[in-house]
């Protein structure tokens, strides 16, 4: 599955038909959070089936972040990332299963940390992008 069905499979609203690869990364990362969130209030609530389905959504959107990497074009960031990746999956499997509020602020404070880092460097990737596609 990619970025792109993967975000439109947890029904988002934010309409992503004119967004750039970058921003579709940004999508993505907000996506997670906000299922996490999301998550967070089905815990307090008790809803745990409604728990269970946000956090499996939020896993399936950092599942198709790690699977999206380049390991060519991205070398040591990459691997760095699939690493960050696979502990946020762990995480949030975990904190599905402990109903654990802490380990789920942990993995939305993690994929801030990503989010903030990449918004940081939107110029640099769309001229990346731009010289991809021209050549």
């Amino acid at each position: 599955m990619n970025g792109l069905q993967a975000y439109q499979q947890v029904n988002t609203q934010t309409s992503i038909t004119d967004a750039d690869p970058h921003r579709l990364v940004q999508l993505l990362l907000d996506g997670a959070i906000e299922r996490i969130n999301m998550a967070k209030g089905r815990i307090e609530a008790k809803d745990y089936a409604g728990k269970g389905n946000l956090i499996n959504k939020a896993m399936e959107i950092v599942g198709a972040l790690r699977g999206s990497l380049n390991f060519e074009q991205g070398g040591e960031l990459a691997g760095n990332l699939e690493a960050l990746y696979d502990y946020m999956e762990r995480g949030l499997l975990e904190a599905s299963v402990r109903n654990d509020i802490e380990k789920l602020d942990e993995i939305a404070d993690l994929l801030r940390t990503v989010k903030d880092g990449w918004q940081g460097i939107r110029e640099e990737a769309l001229d990346f992008l731009r010289q991809r596609d021209a050549g």
